[in-house]
């Protein structure tokens, strides 16, 4: 990296932190209700699927967290962005080749960028999402 690029870089990140946004945000998960505008299209409209992002891209432009549901549905996924996802009720299953995790209450799986997986719920889940990066709809 140059010079010219390093000082680029130092002004981008002095132009995030001054734009008046406030540096700290609290989300009340627990209170996040998800609705039909949140449901996440799988191809397949008998899955129950919703995804409600808990910072817009302009709060967090670099980091995306929401909180998804899932009810009775399996459906195929390829990330093009890493993700945890910490499970706040029910069970979540990813599945992986011929290999699967499945988590509960309080645990959380790391899916890495790249993974074709199928997300599982077999009754119902509903967990927090990390992913990196933020704006994950948008990644090839």
């Amino acid at each position: 990296m140059d010079k010219n690029e390093l000082k680029r870089l130092i002004q981008e990140i002095l132009d995030e932190t001054q734009t008046g946004v406030c540096p700290v945000k609290l989300a009340r998960v627990p209170q996040i209700r998800v609705t039909e505008a949140d449901r996440l299209d799988t191809g397949d409209p008998n899955h129950r699927v919703y995804t409600h992002d808990l910072f817009s891209l302009s709060e967090s432009p670099r980091l995306g967290c929401g909180v998804m549901e899932m009810e009775k549905t399996t459906f195929p996924w390829t990330l093009q962005y890493d993700e945890v996802d910490y499970v706040i009720s029910g069970s979540l299953t990813v599945y992986y080749g011929q290999n699967a995790v499945t988590a509960a209450p309080g645990e959380a799986i790391l899916i890495s960028k790249g993974s074709s997986i199928l997300f599982s719920a077999p009754d119902k889940a509903r967990f927090l999402y990390v992913t990196y990066p933020a704006d994950w709809q948008n990644q090839a």
